[in-house]
């Protein structure tokens, strides 16, 4: 994991373990566009980590009923 903190760009399954979710849910995300930002190097998709976090950081809800702070 100490490797995994250091590397700025993610693959889809360090990014799903990053954010809780299944890669597959990820891989989901992205083809339907909802999900995080995402690069493609040579046909293999990558993450970057500070747009994980903001993604998530803007995913931020007070209720269940979907409204944002």
């Amino acid at each position: 994991m100490a490797k995994l903190r250091r590397l700025p760009l993610l693959t889809t399954e360090e990014a799903a373990a990053l954010l809780r979710l299944k890669a597959h849910t990820l891989e989901n995300m992205r083809w339907q566009g909802s999900g995080p930002s995402f690069r493609k190097h040579g046909g293999r998709v990558f993450y970057h980590r500070k747009e994980l976090l903001e993604w998530s950081e803007r995913a931020r809800r007070q209720s269940s009923s979907g409204r944002k702070p």
